[in-house]
């Protein structure tokens, strides 16, 4: 097993849903999704340093635990699990993403310690081989593996690269509210449904590169749910609608809403122009390709 590094960094960035499908409870427990996942800019950073035996995980923000519940720590005892190695690792995790905001931080986090593992301790894994441990930590953790924009199926582990939706400028409004992921899944009803499209109809958008057909697209069948409970949500989509956002949505299972804009340039005026009183955390963005 060569080792060649002693440090690595590695960049986790969030994601939005530009689609995110129902389609039924499955028997694990688990609901199939069909949803199109696309990566931002907005990004935590983490720096993996070799240490002889012991995995451990400092991070910048005080309220995230730096345990086994950690899914970056996770991911780095799974590996080494799996693998058979020896060596330990010390991570060092700054954090920008929102936690609990929908916008996959923690399994953002996951992914980028298995790529960063896989070349600090020389494992040399294929792609196949990530994938599968990453779809054991979470059902975003697959995505997060390579980001860039993808239709994500079964319960969002079964992964098809699409054409890049890269360049253009996304608006995240992240309110204080706490929203249970399961706790949406568990009251969503497929009768409530709100949309009149579906992920194809996007997928054929990003296709042809239209962006206005894109922004016109966007849909959330979780909406039904998070909405009705937190109107702070709905409120906030108002207000980018009004401002002359091209497209908004609520991004997973919430709370934060993303607006598109054709580029980063648009975004940051548009941010400026938007005001939701105290709490709200709006970060600037733009859309990323798929890292190779």
């Amino acid at each position: 097993m060569p080792v060649t590094e002693t440090q690595i960094t590695r960049n986790a960035y969030a994601k939005i849903n530009l689609a995110l499908q129902v389609l039924g409870k499955r028997d694990d427990g688990f609901h199939e999704v069909s949803m199109v996942m696309q990566s931002v800019s907005l990004h935590d950073t983490l720096v993996l340093s070799l240490a002889n035996t012991e995995i451990s995980l400092v991070c910048d923000q005080p309220s995230l635990p730096c345990d086994r519940s950690n899914l970056a720590y996770r991911a780095a005892e799974l590996l080494r699990q799996e693998c058979g190695v020896s060596l330990g690792v010390h991570i060092c995790l700054t954090k920008r993403i929102p936690m609990a905001a929908g916008l996959a931080g923690g399994s953002s986090d996951a992914a980028a310690v298995l790529r960063g593992l896989n070349s600090l301790w020389g494992l040399a894994l294929s792609s196949c081989d990530l994938e599968i441990l990453a779809a054991r930590l979470g059902s975003d953790v697959p995505f997060c593996l390579w980001g860039g924009t993808a239709l994500a199926t079964g319960r969002g582990e079964i992964l098809e690269a699409l054409p890049a939706f890269a360049g253009h400028g996304v608006v995240l409004a992240n309110p204080p509210l706490q929203v249970s992921t399961a706790w949406v899944y568990g009251n969503f009803q497929k009768k409530n449904q709100l949309r009149s499209t579906d992920s194809k109809t996007l997928r054929r958008a990003i296709e042809q590169k239209d962006f206005l057909a894109v922004a016109r697209q966007l849909f959330n069948d979780l909406e039904s749910v998070t909405v009705p409970a937190y109107p702070e949500i709905a409120v906030i989509k108002e207000i980018f609608a009004e401002a002359g956002a091209a497209g908004v949505l609520m991004s997973g299972s919430g709370p934060t809403v993303f607006a598109l804009t054709p580029d980063l340039s648009s975004a940051r005026q548009l941010a400026g122009r938007v005001s939701f009183g105290s709490g709200v955390s709006v970060f600037s963005a733009q859309t990323v390709a798929r890292e190779e």
